[in-house]
């Protein structure tokens, strides 16, 4: 079985954010780490290159297959800023506030944070925390 290629490093999240290149990217990013630290009290760390997550938990899957991954986190890609949360397409009332956004599986695409309401984004990111430390915290 082929070994997971989103782990944990101990690079630091504030010099890959310092080292982006897009003000409005960089800036966002500095704003969503705020908002991630004081959601989950956990400290940022960066899995694989670009992701930045906040704790952890460990999976295994009916396969075999298992790993770990961050309960919450997001990664300031060129085209938008991906937000990974579970659940968040079960509050349609809260999507329909949140403003300019996709969606796709379990990531919340934005492409600035002026685009959409900073309360709403909190609110979502804070139920799917609490949904994935309730669930699979060990």
């Amino acid at each position: 079985m082929s070994e997971n290629k989103t782990r944990p490093t101990s690079s630091s999240v504030i010099d890959f954010i310092d080292a982006m290149e897009n003000d409005t990217r960089r800036s966002n990013s500095d704003v969503l780490l705020a908002i991630f630290k004081k959601i989950t009290g956990h400290p940022p760390v960066l899995w694989g290159n670009s992701l930045i997550g906040f704790g952890s938990y460990h999976y295994k899957y009916d396969s075999g297959r298992e790993g770990d991954m961050f309960f919450a986190g997001f990664s300031p890609r060129k085209q938008s800023l991906s937000i990974y949360m579970t659940g968040h397409k079960r509050y349609p009332e809260l999507l329909g506030k949140l403003g300019k956004h996709k969606t796709g599986g379990s990531c919340l695409y934005i492409n600035k944070l002026s685009d959409v309401n900073l309360e709403v984004l909190s609110e979502l990111i804070e139920i799917s925390y609490d949904y994935m430390n309730t669930n699979y915290n060990s």
